[in-house]
């Protein structure tokens, strides 16, 4: 649909060029009518009408028709004809009539289908294929996904080496902790906080950028890479539109809004939705005490029960052709319950229970989200792509929650006890980004620019135990935990593309100021350090079908706020997390080679990838009374090396198999007090997508995954295999889209670690199981069907 879009508005352009720069105004006439479909009878929107001069041929005047297929225009030509076409049906000529007087009515212009304009559209640019650019792999999005009414979040699914979770998640390589921009840089659709990737179709983008090895141009933050979504420039003017309903189990229920009206200077859009989930998890774990020979068992399930509201209102004012400013804000609401149950138990050393008590959680809390951007940017007219951008960006996020914890005894000891927590955590992050690229020839492009990032947060948590008839504050587990940092980066890059060869190079320099302070205790830890980032790129193009690409960048890990904050959870009090204070930043060297291979039906993408990591973040466990403690350390160095192998094949029309397999042995090296974690292992996944075009217009959409055990500082991690199953109908002409998804088929996705010690053993197991989901969208206006899932989960 974008397409035959793009190609009428190409068409009324350069009839709009062609058109006389001045006419007279005496003697015009109108002509106006009706384009309909022949065979259904619906009004046909953008199509195109044209008053041609007959005996040149040129064209004299032009216009589309609007939602409703009407059209209407004005020429003051004697010797003319009419003609009426549409991409995909045949074209209908019209001479005037002998007496036209002052209007012409062709009344309803009934337009058939072109058998053979529409086979020509099938085949062009039907596949999404995967090239090389110097510092990037870019995903093409073609037909096969553009049509399918999916979501940005499937569509990067398709894309080799990114996975998408049942929330939402992406992660690239397997590593979590991904950079997603919006053509090019931060923006409120493509927040952590938010699921709005959900809102954008496949239709509306034009191509993913992969950077593994991102450039100096990139904020250094984050390991595993940066994903760049780059929409359409396309103009839908007028007033456009969808709605999305969806519904799923366990609980989830939600209702989407989309519109956008488009004038020559101004685009107003927002999204609105409102929505209800439930996310079980079923837990248990088991603390074994190998010196006294007792454990603790818990097991139940956890829940996280969300209402929530969402609303994104913004505009883009054209201020000419070279300049546009954009404003946008976003406002969501998490109205949150926690009904959650743990039963425990205590064991003596031959597995019999010696008492037993359940756990049970009463949690209320308000999460309000607040998010807004403003963005300039100038298009140089010299050329294209000489441009200049400036954005900021503004993310808040608060959390008022109030917890009650009640043990009641079921056997044994007395267990019975009573704890409130109460939370008030606030966030702010502000991003100023301004970005300069110069393409100095059609060779040679410089870019430089500068970001500042500013991150506040306060935490104030409150612990109290019930005793003696009243609730008393738990000093060891109180306090206020502050977070500040703020990160100034510049950046400088030269590169050089010709058409076989090209080299990229940058460095970038980043000034870190972080502080942390615990108010009631008045201890303070102050960081303050600068680092260059160096990137150097190169690729080389043997044959349309065969591309090299190899390349080196510097990257950094800082340590978030829940990663530094002190405080206990006790939701579990017998498993407990920890944050660290002093914890470092982790810094990273990764070096990579890859190519891609066109083969007829064919691409093949292979990758060999080298990773050397300092200060290396691992969680911790401390053993004591039968509670683990898990706390972040830096513990010495990783290297890891790897190979990366993705293909994707269609051996006919209605079949399409995508693979991605990703190998790497690792050698960690360290030493955490007195103990030394030196060892090797290695891990590994793999993907399988296939994709089925069913009679009826079905798409069935199979994925299974793959991932290896692996081995950390502490634990083994078990292994996992489930699949993914979809399938989808577009019904109303592609105007509308019922969806049915499965995640987890066979409720096999399971998350599990053992911690063997010499004097204990720690056992988690989490399991959310199978979800079900079923949406219908419909597009209105110029609108195309969207998905639309709320928020993600904070």
């Amino acid at each position: 649909m974008m397409k035959k879009i793009l190609v009428q508005m190409f068409i009324v352009s350069s009839l709009m060029l062609y058109c006389p720069v001045a006419m007279a105004q005496q003697g015009r006439l109108t002509i106006k009518g009706t384009v309909v479909e022949e065979s259904t009878g619906q009004p046909i929107p953008y199509a195109t009408v044209m008053v041609g001069d007959n005996e040149t041929k040129k064209p004299l005047e032009g216009t589309t028709t609007l939602d409703n297929g009407r059209f209407s225009l004005e020429t003051n030509a004697s010797d003319f004809y009419i003609e009426v076409s549409f991409l995909g049906f045949k074209t209908k000529t019209f001479g005037p009539p002998p007496t036209p007087g002052n209007t012409i009515d062709l009344g309803e212009v009934m337009l058939s289908e072109d058998a053979e304009q529409l086979q020509e559209v099938v085949v062009q640019g039907e596949v999404s294929r995967t090239e090389f650019k110097l510092d990037k792999r870019v995903f093409n999005v073609g037909k096969d996904l553009s049509t399918t009414g999916a979501s940005a979040l499937d569509v990067l699914n398709n894309v080799p080496s990114v996975n998408v979770n049942i929330e939402g998640r992406i992660s690239l390589r397997g590593s979590q902790g991904v950079q997603i921009l919006i053509n090019g840089k931060p923006s409120i659709i493509a927040s952590e906080e938010g699921n709005a990737l959900g809102t954008i179709t496949a239709d509306m983008i034009d191509k993913v950028e992969v950077m593994t090895n991102p450039s100096a141009k990139y904020d250094a933050e984050g390991t595993s890479g940066i994903i760049n979504i780059v929409l359409k420039k396309e103009e839908r003017k007028g007033l456009n539109g969808s709605i999305s309903v969806n519904t799923g189990a366990p609980d989830s229920h939600s209702v989407g809004v989309s519109l956008n009206r488009r004038t020559e200077n101004f685009n107003l859009f927002t999204q609105l939705g409102i929505g209800l989930r439930e996310l079980p998890n079923d837990i248990e774990t088991r603390n074994v005490d190998l010196e006294n020979n007792t454990t603790i068992l818990s097991y139940g399930t956890e829940y996280r029960n969300e209402t929530y509201y969402n609303m994104v209102l913004g505009t883009d004012y054209h201020i000419n052709d070279n300049n546009v400013l954009t404003l946008s804000g976003n406002f969501a609401m998490e109205m949150e319950d926690q009904p959650s149950n743990t039963t425990f138990a205590a064991l003596d050393s031959n597995d019999a229970i010696t008492s037993e008590w359940v756990r049970t959680e009463v949690t209320d809390a308000k999460n309000p989200k607040f998010q807004y951007e403003l963005q300039y940017k100038k298009d140089f007219e010299n050329h294209e792509d000489h441009t200049l951008l400036f954005s900021g960006l503004g993310n808040f996020f608060g959390k008022d929650q109030s917890s009650e914890f009640l043990n009641s005894t079921i056997s044994g000891d007395d267990n019975d006890s009573r704890q409130q927590t109460r939370t008030d955590f606030k966030e702010a992050i502000f991003t100023f980004k301004l970005d300069y690229t110069n393409p100095i020839s059609e060779e040679w492009t410089l870019e430089t620019g500068a970001q500042y990032v500013m991150n506040d947060v306060s935490n104030d948590y409150e612990v109290n135990n019930f005793t003696n008839g009243s609730f008393v504050n738990d000093p060891g587990l109180t306090n206020v935990f502050e977070f500040d940092q703020k990160v100034l980066g510049l950046y400088g890059t030269g590169s050089y593309e010709g058409k076989k060869w090209g080299i990229k190079g940058g460095l970038r320099l980043e000034q870190t100021d972080q502080n942390t302070f615990l108010v009631t205790t008045n201890a303070a830890n102050d960081q303050n350090y600068s680092n260059f980032f160096p990137s150097l790129h190169t690729s080389y193009k043997i044959s349309d079908k065969i591309s090299f690409q190899a390349g080196y960048s510097k990257r950094i890990y800082r340590p978030r706020m829940w990663d530094l904050n002190p405080f206990f959870n006790i939701r579990n009090n017998y498993s407990v997390r920890q944050g660290n204070p002093e914890l470092q930043p982790e810094f990273t060297d990764s070096y990579e080679i890859t190519s891609i291979y066109i083969l007829g039906a064919v691409s093949l993408n292979f990758g060999v990838y080298h990773r050397y990591t300092t200060d290396v973040i691992e969680r911790i466990t401390t053993f004591e009374n039968n509670v683990s403690t898990f706390k972040p350390e830096n513990i010495g160095t990783n290297k890891a090396t790897g190979i990366e192998f993705n293909a994707k094949y269609s051996p006919a029309k209605w079949l399409t198999l995508n693979g991605d397999f990703n190998y790497n042995k690792f050698q960690r090296d360290g030493v955490f007090e007195t103990t030394v974690f030196d060892f090797g292992n290695d891990q590994w996944s793999s993907k399988l997508m296939t994709k089925i075009k069913l009679p009826a217009d079905f798409d069935l959409e199979m994925t299974g995954n793959y991932q290896s055990s692996y081995q950390t500082v502490q634990s083994a991690v078990s292994d996992n295999l489930f699949m993914d199953l979809g399938l989808r109908k577009n019904i109303m002409k592609g105007k509308a889209v019922l969806n049915l998804s499965v995640r987890d088929l066979f409720a096999s996705r399971v998350d599990e670690s053992q911690i063997a010690q010499a004097s204990y053993e720690v056992y988690n197991r989490r399991q959310r199981g199978t979800f079900v989901a079923l949406g219908f969208s419909y597009g209105f206006g110029k609108g195309e069907a969207m998905q639309y899932s709320g928020q993600r989960r904070r």
